[in-house]
């Protein structure tokens, strides 16, 4: 099936763009003013909270979110990707500093099953300053080319899990685009089914979205 396009840990483009003829520079995401008078307004208007907590919703929303990914599969595969992390790569990360401080290594979310769930939070120019963050950054992107890390947050990871599939389940997913949990429910699937055989069960994946459901 294809899968389109989703989340990675590369990226693409740098400088800026053309306007008048003039190079415009592209802003870092710490130079962003990360603020919208339209966004306020819409929010102030929903009352989700009270004036006075107002001020606090937006910074909470300001906070930049870690980044996180899950391993894919529930073979041997997978364990074998996670022990590589746990072995290779978190002792490693563990002893850089960067500028005289400390990064903060990966590590599994508690509440994923088998510890196939991890976040971490290291900034991108710190992937390019440590030699062990950059060999952590292209084993993430060479498995996920290839399909055995799925860059997911971690707040999609939570409605499969929820759902509880088993291997008869029939499952209706009506808002699949990109895929990403799509995905997480037919590893589900196969949890409890021997390798060499098919579950029952299966995942029915569409989109409202045309554009979207072409993702999938």
């Amino acid at each position: 099936m294809g899968r389109g396009k989703k989340k990675s840990f590369g990226s693409k483009g740098r400088g800026g763009s053309h306007v008048n003829g003039e190079r415009k520079r592209y802003k870092k995401f710490e130079e962003l003013a990360r603020d919208n008078k339209s966004f306020r307004k819409y929010y102030t208007t929903q009352q989700i909270v009270s004036e006075d907590e107002f001020p606090e919703l937006m910074e909470t929303m300001r906070t930049v979110l870690p980044t996180n990914f899950r391993i894919t599969g529930s073979r041997q595969q997978a364990t074998d990707i996670r022990e590589q992390i746990m072995t290779e790569f978190v002792p490693y990360i563990r002893k850089v500093r960067i500028d005289g401080a400390e990064i903060e290594a990966p590590h599994p979310l508690p509440w994923y099953p088998n510890e196939f769930g991890w976040q971490f939070s290291i900034p991108r120019i710190a992937l390019k300053k440590s030699t062990e963050l950059a060999n952590f950054h292209s084993f993430l992107v060479t498995e996920t080319e290839i399909g055995n890390i799925s860059r997911q947050e971690a707040v999609s990871m939570v409605p499969p899990l929820l759902l509880d599939v088993r291997s008869d389940h029939i499952v209706l997913d009506m808002c699949a685009a990109p895929g990403s949990k799509t995905a997480q429910l037919v590893e589900a699937l196969h949890v409890d089914v021997a390798a060499d055989q098919t579950p029952s069960g299966l995942v029915v994946a569409n989109d409202a979205d045309y554009k979207r459901a072409c993702m999938l």
